[in-house]
């Protein structure tokens, strides 16, 4: 025989959202000594849902009685089961799963739940973290195993044309991160190099190495160090120039920001040039940098660099070293890239995003984003645009895209 204190009872009312509305609910409830044992509320569009589990025991009729009254007066829809205990599921396997889209298909979320089911996972709450210009939903799950989870999503995402991440949950998702970022066609729209060759008349030879360095068909310190030797003889101020033509990939400004304002640490690695990088990283008030140096003598760029190059395995270096300053294990880092040689750092950060990036490198990656904002990266992280919109609000920050001289986005 079941003990009365053990029972339960669930109360769910749903209309219209407008103030007052669950203090009048849970006011009425309060008159007969309700023990409240879990609440769960959401608004989509001004409808409301709120759910409370009550603890019933010899009340449950007064409770249903209070209930119905409540909901009459508020004018809302009232539905009423009973139960036994707390029936909540165990949070084991916590693990948050975000999917983007523009736009975002009913279809493809209803692919990315039949998978989660699939995989023995629940679905314990759902959030919208943005609408636009692109549509993010999060899903909080348990009873998941991430690596599982994160390769059968990865082919909803491919099949739907969608970007789907899968990241563990609970207390992996709080707490100060390290965000690494590639520089070009990443953090910035352009290649650096190419618009250095630009100004002696090799753009197109350099652009094709470079799309196939990036691609993973060439050697990447072979590839760069015979596009930089075409740039020999080339007068120092050229790289004032191209600092003052780069522009910002949409919402990069945003991103950094943002970051910033978490108390999160921000790192560039490049495989181009610190004497652009370096301007670009105070411009952001980013904390770490590491790039290749251009030899330059008699004011003339050599077609030589110096010091170590950072290519595909320096980028992991890079990464490994901004953790190990900053007190950080690898799994509370985030690499963001779109080439060949930003493999290594995606594979040994805790989140690898490919941005934008080569077949190659979507494939590898744990997460890639497909649209062309790199404010993306936020939602990722379980981060909502109001939040970000409030912040901006606060402090006066404008919104829109700009180059990196201006305000930015």
């Amino acid at each position: 025989m079941t003990d009365a204190s053990e029972q339960t009872l669930s109360i769910t009312v749903t209309g219209d959202d407008r103030p007052g509305v669950t203090g009048a609910l849970l006011g009425a409830l309060a008159e007969v000594g309700a023990e409240v044992l879990d609440i769960q509320q959401v608004v989509v569009h001004g409808h409301l849902t709120l759910t409370l589990l009550l603890s019933a025991g010899l009340r449950s009729e007064r409770l249903r009685d209070a209930a119905a009254v409540a909901a009459h007066r508020l004018d809302l829809a009232l539905t009423v089961s009973e139960g036994v205990g707390d029936n909540a599921r165990p949070s084991h396997g916590r693990a948050a799963v975000v999917i983007l889209g523009s736009p975002l298909q009913a279809v493809a979320v209803s692919l990315v739940t039949n998978r989660i089911a699939e995989h023995g996972a629940n679905i314990d709450r759902i959030r919208r973290l943005s609408r636009y210009p692109v549509t993010t939903v999060e899903f909080d799950i348990s009873g998941a195993d991430v690596d599982s989870l994160r390769t059968g999503l990865a082919l909803v995402a491919a099949s739907e044309g969608i970007d789907i991440a899968v990241a563990p949950g609970g207390l992996a998702r709080r707490g100060r991160r390290l965000v690494v970022l590639d520089v070009d066609s990443t953090l910035i729209r352009q290649e650096v190099i190419e618009m250095l060759a630009a100004r002696c008349g090799r753009e197109a030879e350099v652009a094709e190495v470079t799309a196939r360095a990036m691609a993973g068909e060439l050697d990447f310190e072979e590839s760069l160090r015979a596009r930089v030797a075409t740039l020999a003889g080339l007068p120092e101020s050229v790289l004032g120039e191209v600092r003052r033509a780069i522009e910002l990939t949409p919402g990069a400004r945003r991103l950094v920001r943002t970051l910033r304002r978490l108390g999160f640490t921000v790192g560039l690695v490049s495989g181009g040039f610190l004497e652009i990088v370096g301007k670009l990283a105070a411009d952001l008030d980013i904390d770490y940098v590491a790039a290749n140096r251009l030899e330059i003598k008699d004011g003339r760029l050599t077609g030589r660099l110096v010091g170590d190059i950072v290519d595909r395995a320096g980028k992991a270096r890079a990464l490994r070293g901004f953790a190990e300053h900053e007190g950080l294990p690898l799994s509370r880092t985030v690499a963001i890239g779109d080439g060949a040689n930003d493999l290594d750092m995606l594979a040994i950060a805790g989140l690898g995003v490919a941005f934008n990036a080569k077949p190659l490198v979507r494939e590898q990656a744990h997460t890639s984003v497909t649209v062309p904002y790199l404010d993306s990266v936020l939602y990722l992280l379980g981060i909502t645009s109001e939040e970000i919109e409030e912040a901006d609000a606060e402090d006066g920050t404008p919104t829109g895209a700009a180059p990196i001289s201006g305000p930015g986005h």
